[in-house]
């Protein structure tokens, strides 16, 4: 009954997507975890676009399934809308796309948290961190209450000491309706933690009995429904649509007309916003000979009238923006439910995190999510879930688990945030990571399912579930290597509808490598064919793509030898001859572990490598 001391294993300071990940996965794995939030009605808000996915996204959070996280599970039980993008183009770029239920969302999560022993759920502002000898000892909060611990997990998202802004005028709060964080960024400052002001932005919602969708053009979900969770049983719900209009030459000339009364172009904001989702003045700031630009009308939940409209964030003011909606097709009569704002808020560059995600400076601290100044719902909670279950293993005197780039996006996502100064919001791309056709969205749970087992996160019952997933892949691409099709008039009938023929027999493995081939013809052509879908995705992708997959996996083995060179923690780079003083400042600031690491810092250049290896190597 610690918590009657307030006495805690890990306090987790937020519950946004990643500060639920990472409660869930230190209380699964047997701590007391203190989780503090400002509004304990926004658990796991979506306070921007109500979804969940999408490009590289969506990889991330099957990641987070196979580990033993939650988003996928909560993905999957309150969606809108599920749509596979890309689906014509490689296995690399599809990405499952789910438009959540915003309120089902958030209360689905709140039910798993409060259903789950070990986590104590508090409304507060947590404004001081204690430590002493540089370790965590614990915290206070804005009523002057202390609690012990030896762990804290900082997710604070949008909020530290965040500030919003419609036109020129600017509001305390990290989201519309929400308080900030106020006091933190001191405490952080005082134990010589460095922050820095980024920005973010979210569009008007609108009632959607005031828009005409006739003139828009309708946004179905798929057919056939993919999932994010690796657990069986997963619901099938009705698929609602989204819808696209676009913006047009009266839209850009009032957003043009009104450039003076932006926060941003005024200097009002000093924050870096995110280069990948700019707001639409930027767009038309920025890239002004297109004369129209993409805006998606998508449902907020079922029970709402609420819309949002992606692609229209905007800082303008409020009178501005029914302008601005009112002129694109299908909006002329809209009304606005909630405006658009901009808001900035500290952040503490990741430069100054360890792979697993706690501070060089405070044993103990983790930071994750926005915090560390990544973008999105999905980067927020692999971070989340890293840091919870690092947290565990700091507890324990563990080693903490560090992923490779080779291993996952979410190893990807950590290195290039702790390794290279990012100065602006990161969001996950697909073309960050140069093993993009290792780490799809289909083998997650063949990448990383070990792992989360071997943690404690997945169970036995799914853990035998991955097993005899994997052996029936396995079984299916020795079939197709062993099945020879024969050169009939039947099959070649069939095989002309795909514009393709066969002379001669040929085993169905060959057969399916042709670029018209897929596994759906397989099916056509050979009764014997499995129907599961998710092991009919995979064992296509291996068959097809299986001359790129083992080149990819020589540069893995190249790669992982520079990470056999490990660096010393306090190796001294300053008095290294042969290495420009930028690299110097550079290795010293970041201090990597390895060599492999050293060689993605931005400005170390191949010959400081070579340097360093010899030096290491005598």
């Amino acid at each position: 009954m610690d918590y009657l001391n307030n006495k805690f294993d890990v306090i987790v300071v937020g519950a946004g997507h990643a500060g639920c990940e990472a409660a869930l996965s230190a209380a699964h794995l047997g701590c007391n975890v203190l989780l503090c939030t400002l509004d304990v009605n926004n658990i796991a808000l979506q306070p921007c676009n109500p979804a969940i996915g999408g490009p590289a996204k969506s990889t991330l959070v099957r990641e987070i399934d196979a580990l033993g996280g939650v988003m996928g599970e909560v993905a999957d039980a309150t969606y809108l809308q599920m749509k596979t993008l890309n689906s014509s183009k490689g296995p690399a770029v599809r990405a499952l796309r789910a438009q959540s239920d915003k309120r089902e969302y958030s209360l689905y999560m709140r039910k798993i948290i409060e259903n789950t022993p070990n986590i104590w759920l508090k409304q507060c502002c947590i404004t001081e961190l204690k430590t002493k000898d540089g370790k965590i000892t614990g915290a206070v909060d804005e009523y002057g209450i202390e609690y012990t611990c030896n762990a804290i997990i900082l997710t604070t998202g949008t909020s530290l000491e965040g500030k919003m802004y419609v036109g020129l005028q600017s509001y305390s709060g990290g989201r519309l309706g929400e308080r900030a964080a106020i006091g933190l960024s001191d405490s952080l400052h005082k134990l010589g933690i460095r922050t820095k002001k980024l920005k973010t932005g979210t569009p008007a919602r609108v009632d959607k009995r005031t828009i005409d969708y006739s003139k828009m053009t309708i946004q179905p979900g798929d057919d056939v429904l993919s999932f994010y969770s690796f657990k069986p049983n997963r619901p099938v719900r009705p698929q609602y649509p989204c819808y696209l209009t676009r913006t047009n030459e009266e839209t850009h000339a009032i957003i043009r007309a009104n450039l003076d009364k932006s926060p941003m172009y005024q200097g009002l904001i000093q924050g870096v916003g995110p280069r990948y989702c700019p707001s639409i003045e930027d767009k038309i700031v920025r890239f002004a000979s297109n004369p129209s630009h993409h805006i998606f009308i998508e449902p907020e939940g079922l029970n709402t009238y609420e819309v949002y409209i992606q692609g229209f964030s905007t800082s303008l003011p409020a009178c501005v923006q029914v302008e601005m909606l009112r002129s694109l097709p299908g909006l002329e009569k809209a009304h606005i439910i909630k405006p658009a704002y901009a808001v900035e808020y500290d952040s503490v560059p990741a430069v100054q995190t360890l792979h697993s995600l706690m501070s060089k400076d405070v044993q103990g601290l983790f930071f994750a999510g926005q915090i560390n100044g990544t973008s999105g719902y999905e980067e927020a909670a692999a971070q989340g879930l890293l840091a919870g279950i690092n947290s565990v293993k700091y507890l324990n005197g563990s080693d903490m688990i560090e992923l490779s780039r080779s291993s996952s996006y979410i190893g990807t996502l950590v290195d290039d945030l702790v390794t290279k100064d990012i100065q602006e919001p990161y969001r996950m791309l697909t073309s960050r990571s140069e093993y993009r056709l290792l780490l799809r969205q289909d083998n997650a749970d063949y990448r990383l399912t070990e792992l989360g087992h071997d943690i404690g996160l997945i169970d036995d019952t799914q853990y035998k579930r991955y097993k005899d997933k994997q052996q029936n892949i396995q079984t299916e691409i020795e079939r197709l290597k062993d099945t020879k099709l024969s050169a009939t008039d039947e099959v070649n009938s069939i095989l002309a509808k795909y514009n393709e023929h066969i002379d001669r027999g040929i085993r169905l493995a060959e057969l399916l490598k042709r670029p018209n081939i897929t596994y759906d013809v397989l099916r056509e052509l050979n009764s014997e064919t499995i129907s599961a879908k998710d092991v009919a995705d995979e064992v296509e992708v291996l068959i097809k793509y299986d001359g790129y997959i083992n080149r990819q996996e020589q540069q893995v083995e190249s790669s992982e030898k520079l990470e056999k060179y490990r660096i010393p923690a306090n190796f001294d780079y300053k008095n290294l001859k042969h290495i420009s003083t930028e690299s110097k400042e550079k290795l010293e600031k970041i201090r990597p572990t390895n060599l492999a690491q050293a060689s993605r810092i931005g400005g170390v250049k191949p010959a400081d490598i070579s340097v360093l290896m010899v030096m290491l190597k005598g």
